[in-house]
């Protein structure tokens, strides 16, 4: 295994993973541990934490990319940065395995204390084409991906006549409907509908847009009430939204879905564009660690965001966010733990972050991890949403105001938020910016095409004039010798 002098012999924290929870308590203890000699490790594969409730309009272009992203090496200068991944972990050791994302050779990170904070990833089950055919809403990448898909498709079959490869082209598919999928769902509609606008060979009517969950309701999040008005808002933009259906194949873009009572045959058409947002599951590298894990895959933990064996809290072992289980003390959560949203990350990480310190240097206390829900909100676009804050119930112009404004708040970092303002004023005051980028998966194409001439045309004989016609006519008349 090898070894990196520059790691060595530091009494350090490490970090695993910088999205929500890995940024905030590397934000909050880099400069308080390295007062006291210490050092701050974070190691995650990207560069950034991706905000991820901004990828919906990502997607539908009302933010720039750049935007719902916060760069590591920016805003954590104390901090030491490892672009990796930890592999795994010997916690009786103190020792993690990080294997570096250029391919070189993995090596050993001893640590004093360690924060798993790896998150989750996207939940897929085993249906034939999908991963060959989907795309998830996790990833700052997926959700640039799925804009320009959306805008070369619409762009492309508006050249085609009516018939299913253009139907296939302008069909656009959403599995899940929690909040990715609806926001998501509805987001890329407005895009879709900008687009259209300015294209004369298409109408709105030529989209299809569709939604498949398969519980029979959506959005959990929201009272009952609100979800049916969701559902008919949505139906009253045109999309179709089929409950309790589920996707059960999606080979060659032939979509086949089924009812879930009775597992029967629902609809079938094709698809070109097919979004899966269908949950999400905690990281499995904890698979692959020495602490205890829960029956869903995550890491054991008490109120203090302490990781917790059968004996009791580990020493030096902290967790937080999606990839753990930590008890929902409010009494709110469903089974009796903290669901895996934003808004628990970023408390327990704030929280997680003074524990630590407070445990490791004594200064302060260690507290448990107590919320109160503020609610919920969502956007469907410019001037859409619904919202459940603290009981009151919105829906519409103020839902989305309250959308905006409450994420605009959240996004870490001030430098963040007036960018992120910045775009949502300038998108309100010129509209919508519905330039596809080309060849973003191809970037060289054009320059390998500009170095690699294509070989020159065979030589062809000049034409005949009149007068070489006129000679061989007389040459033609003469007789032989």
């Amino acid at each position: 295994m090898a070894s990196h002098p520059e790691f060595i012999d530091r009494p350090r924290v490490l970090v695993v993973g910088g999205g929500y929870v890995g940024l905030y308590v590397a934000m909050k203890l880099q400069k308080k541990v390295r007062a006291h000699g210490g050092i701050v490790t974070v190691v995650d594969p990207v560069p950034y934490m991706t905000y991820q409730p901004f990828l919906p309009e990502v997607a539908a272009g009302n933010i720039e990319a750049r935007h719902a992203v916060v760069s590591h090496r920016t805003h954590l200068g104390a901090s030491e940065l490892i672009s990796g991944r930890v592999t795994s972990i010997d916690h009786a050791q103190r020792k993690a395995v990080v294997a570096p994302v250029d391919g070189s050779a993995p090596f050993e990170l001893g640590y004093r204390d360690v924060v798993i904070a790896a998150g989750a990833i996207t939940r897929t089950f085993p249906i034939k084409g999908l991963a060959e055919q989907g795309i998830g809403m996790k990833s700052i990448e997926e959700a640039v991906a799925v804009r320009n898909k959306v805008l070369e498709r619409i762009e492309t079959a508006s050249l085609l006549q009516d018939g299913p490869e253009r139907r296939r082209m302008l069909t656009f598919v959403v599995v899940g409907g929690g909040f990715a999928g609806i926001e998501t769902i509805a987001e890329i509609e407005d895009l879709a509908r900008a687009t259209v606008a300015k294209n004369d060979r298409l109408t709105h009517e030529d989209l299809r847009f569709v939604l498949v969950e398969a519980m029979g309701r959506i959005m959990p999040e929201v009272t009952e009430e609100q979800a049916l008005w969701v559902v008919d808002h949505l139906r009253s933009r045109g999309i179709q939204v089929l409950l309790n259906t589920s996707l059960a194949n999606a080979e060659g873009g032939l979509l086949q879905l089924i009812n879930m009572p009775d597992k029967s045959a629902a609809d079938e058409f094709e698809a070109d564009t097919l979004i899966w947002t269908a949950g999400v599951q905690a990281n499995p590298m904890v698979r692959f660690t020495d602490f205890p894990i829960d029956d869903r895959g995550r890491v054991r933990a008490n109120a203090e965001l302490r990781i917790t064996g059968d004996d009791g809290p580990i020493d030096g072992a902290w967790a937080a966010g999606d990839v753990s289980a930590v008890p929902d003390l409010s009494g709110g959560g469903v089974g009796g733990f903290c669901v895996p949203n934003a808004q628990h990350a970023v408390r327990q990480a704030k929280r997680l972050a003074a524990n630590l310190y407070a445990e490791r240097y004594g200064v302060g206390r260690v507290a448990e991890y107590k919320h109160k829900n503020l609610g919920a909100v969502a956007g469907f676009g410019v001037y859409k949403g619904v919202a459940n804050i603290m009981g009151l119930k919105l829906r519409g112009v103020l839902a989305w105001a309250a959308h905006r404004g409450y994420h605009g708040m959240a996004m870490p970092t001030f430098e963040r938020k007036f960018r992120v303002l910045s775009g949502w004023f300038s998108s309100l005051l010129f509209r919508r910016d519905t330039t596809q980028l080309m060849d973003l998966q191809t970037p060289r194409r054009q320059f390998e095409e500009a170095a690699t001439p294509k070989p020159k045309p065979a030589a062809q004989e000049a034409p005949a004039t009149a007068q070489d016609s006129a000679d061989n006519r007389t040459a033609e008349k003469q007789p032989a010798n």
